[in-house]
This record gives C-alpha cells, structure tokens and sequence, in this order.
C-alpha cells in the first residue's frame, strides 16, 4: 500500500553499476535515462522505434551502459523476458496506465523500487530538481505534488550558493582524509574527538576563505600546530586573509534563505527519495 507523501524522506542512493529496468521511449523517459547514466547505472529500456532522438544519442554516446529491447513489454509482466525481479530498480514511462500499474504490482510484489511517471501513489520513490556543483549535489522534492514548485527553489538555492563552493568541499575532504590517517579508528573517544575537532574547525572559517583549506602547506599547519596540540585553528592562526574583492555568497547569506526554503523539503546531498513502505 503507497504511503501518504508526508511520509517520505530523502536520503542518498548510489546508482554506480546498478541494473535499472526503463520501459518506455518517450520524452518524459529520455530525461530519467539521462540521470541514470550520470548516475554511473546499467539502463536496460524496453520501447519500440522510434525512440525520443536523447535516446537515441545517448544509444550511440553510452552504449556500454545501455541495453535496448525494441518492442513493447508484455501485457504480463510474469511473461516478459525482463522480468522486475532482476532489476535493482524499474522505471515506468509509458502512456499505457494499465501496463505501468501492473508492473508497479509486479515490482513491488518482488521487493524491487518502482517509480511510474507521474502517478504519486505508485511511486516507491521521486526525482527532484537539483543542483550539482562538483561534489555537492543538492536535491529539492515535493513528494510529486509540485515539480514545477522544486525547479523554482533549486533556482532560490543556486543564487546563494558560494561561487567556491567546489574548493570549500575538496578542502574539508582532504583535511578530513588527512585527519584520519594521523588519527585512525572508528568509534572510540578517538573518533569522537576527531569529530569535534574538524566541526570545530569548519566553525573557525569562514565559508569565503575555506576553500584555502586546498592548500597543502595551510593543513600541515592545521593538523601539526592545532590538532597534534590539541588546539582548534583559525584563518588568521595560519596567515589567511579575508578576500576583499569578488565575494561570493557567504554562508550567513545561504542561512538566511533557509527559513524560505525549509518548507519546500530540501534534501540535500541526495538524488532519490524513497518512501517508507507498510
């Protein structure tokens, strides 16, 4: 039984390698293809010729992560050679709603997520808009109610993004990364400790200069005279000034657009949102 809308959330799938059966050829199936193969998944599409001309070039660019079947899925899903059970994930984007539901039966019925365009109450999970930004990716949902709704806060969120925001994520990483090799371990006081004191950190820059964090020589800094010391380092600790020109949007300013957007259902750092199941 589909759930209510409120009781959906968004969380993170990684689609990398994963068997993802699409039936269909249309527009509204060009455009989950093309998040699917960007999502690094193996497409298998069951549609007759012709197919939307985005497949068909995504057919000829992405050949190796694309198998196609030209003809129509069978009328009985138990009967057709691509059965829903041998897919990680099923896609339904046909104009045929009988079709579409028995597979969406058929699908649940084994366990496998299925999502049929533009039907809400058959849907075990949603495509949202969202902005990528290197390693960031930001995805806004409705649940399905209001597409149009999340294309309008992805563009609010895309202005209030800093301009160096790529920066900002490699260097956190990298700091991260080089954290943990100083100080391994999962679990533990030394985890913990680790934990509060890269929070800690981040909390000492400001997002307009963190992106300096790509320097090497300015986390040597950080991680000798600060965490080996058991101190927590700000910008000016390590000689790092506050840029005086070209500003990007600092995190003052995309805080103060949550409150506008909280209400739209942001999840961020997320490209699917399933809903719970009964």
């Amino acid at each position: 039984m589909a759930t209510s809308m409120s009781d959906s959330d968004v969380v993170i799938v990684e689609l990398g390698g994963k068997k993802v059966l699409l039936v269909g050829g249309g527009e509204i199936a060009s455009q989950r293809l093309g998040f699917l193969l960007e999502a690094g998944a193996h497409v298998t599409i069951v549609a007759p010729a012709p197919l939307h001309p985005l497949i068909q070039h995504r057919l000829e660019s992405n050949g190796d992560q694309i198998t196609w079947h030209d003809r129509q899925y069978n009328q009985n899903p138990d009967k057709d050679a691509c059965k829903v059970g041998s897919y990680d994930m099923v896609f339904t984007a046909i104009d045929d709603a009988v079709l579409s539901r028995l597979i969406c039966e058929k699908s649940r019925k084994a366990r496998t997520p299925v999502n049929v365009a533009d039907v809400p109450p058959e849907c075990d999970f949603y495509f949202g808009a969202q902005v990528r930004r290197g390693p960031l990716q930001v995805m806004i949902s409705t649940s399905g109610a209001g597409p149009k709704v999340s294309v309008m806060v992805r563009d609010l969120i895309r202005g209030v993004i800093p301009n160096n925001i790529e920066g900002v994520i490699n260097g956190v990483g990298a700091l991260r990364r080089e954290l943990r090799e100083r100080a391994p371990g999962v679990g533990g006081e030394l985890s913990k400790k680790r934990m509060r004191w890269m929070i800690n950190t981040c909390n000492q820059w400001d997002m307009e200069v963190m992106d300096r964090l790509e320097d090497e020589t300015i986390r040597e800094k950080l991680l000798t005279d600060g965490w080996e010391k058991g101190v927590v380092l700000g910008p000016k600790d390590v000689g790092v000034k506050r840029k005086s020109k070209s500003r990007a949007p600092s995190s003052t300013a995309l805080a103060g657009t949550g409150g506008v957007l909280v209400g739209a259902a942001i999840g961020v750092l997320a490209t699917l949102a399933y809903l719970r199941r009964n």
